[in-house]
């Protein structure tokens, strides 16, 4: 029997002080993972990629997506995409609302994660996360008003009705620009979603914690499983891929170089897929814009129906 005060074998002087000294404990960083088809899988590479803060240090990983995990998910959003766009807008708008609200209960925690990994200020990052839950909520009350604002009865010389309808393209491919992390990604998507649309987007490479935090969003507010699908990555790894992908219905990107942007629409011309290399001509804090018709065209497709007058 071992005596009173004696320290086991198995375990070192050390690892004993350690465990009464709270400020020496070592965190256990978080590997974030990708948001696909409702769920939280690994990239099936099973590589990761480190994040660290202004400061340098490590703060958590995300995963890397790869090409395949891109296929993945477009396959998935594009199973989805029927269920979505026939869901009343009333519905939608009720989803998305309910997005804003999980982000409100959520804001600080935002407004930390886009101070962590772009360095800004307190008050630059709280301001772009109230952005973000405002523009939600503008995305919110236009799911029930887009065929009105953007359909129309046409004047035709003839004895017909003439009436063009909009229609969500389909699935949308978004690469989000660098900053605004978390802002821009959701003035890109929340039209989409607004309109009908299933999304795989490709969240900011240098600030990821942003993409992956909304992804638990998602998670939690009744979206349902492909409709939103979220990957952290490459740009340069991924970029080509979203250009030729012929399951996409339209991509749009933002933060992108000349040559990017060339590159995209080489491949998008090739897979017959519409292609907006450049939203973010429009700088995303422009909330006259962003809350604007103008802002759901890119996902929107116009259907023309004539039906004769009379017999």
């Amino acid at each position: 029997m071992k005596a009173a005060g004696t320290v086991s074998p198995h375990i070192s002087r050390e690892s004993t002080t350690m465990s009464k000294n709270s400020n020496s404990r070592v965190e256990v960083i978080k590997t974030w993972k990708l948001y696909v088809g409702g769920a939280f899988p690994r990239s099936e590479s099973g590589r990761s990629t480190e994040v660290s803060d202004a400061r340098g240090r490590t703060i958590g990983h995300v995963c890397r997506a790869s090409r395949k995990d891109l296929r993945d998910a477009v396959e998935i959003a594009g199973k989805a995409a029927g269920a979505w766009s026939r869901r009343t807008g009333y519905n939608r708008g009720q989803i998305l609302y309910r997005m804003a609200e999980m982000a409100e209960g959520r804001r600080e925690e935002l407004t930390q994660a886009i101070r962590d990994c772009g360095g800004g200020s307190l008050s630059e990052a709280r301001k772009e996360t109230n952005a973000t839950i405002d523009r939600l909520v503008s995305m919110a009350g236009w799911t029930d008003k887009v065929e009105q604002v953007h359909g129309c009865r046409n004047q035709v010389a003839g004895p017909y009705h003439n009436m063009s309808i909009p229609e969500p393209v389909g699935v949308v491919g978004v690469i989000a620009p660098p900053t605004p992390s978390l802002l821009g990604l959701v003035s890109m998507i929340g039209p989409a979603l607004a309109t009908g649309c299933t999304v795989v987007a490709l969240g900011s490479e240098p600030h990821p914690l942003p993409t992956v935090l909304l992804g638990e969003i998602c998670a939690t507010s009744d979206v349902p499983p492909g409709v939103v699908n979220l990957l952290t990555g490459r740009k340069s790894e991924l970029l080509p891929h979203f250009g030729e992908h012929r399951a996409f219905d339209a991509v749009m990107a933002a933060g992108l170089s000349a040559r990017q942007r060339k590159d995209l629409q080489i491949g998008a011309v090739d897979a017959l897929v519409r292609c907006h290399p450049n939203l973010d001509s429009r700088p995303f804090d422009d909330e006259d814009h962003w809350t604007s018709p103008a802002a759901l065209t890119p996902c929107l497709e116009v259907k023309t129906m004539w039906h004769p007058v009379g017999v």
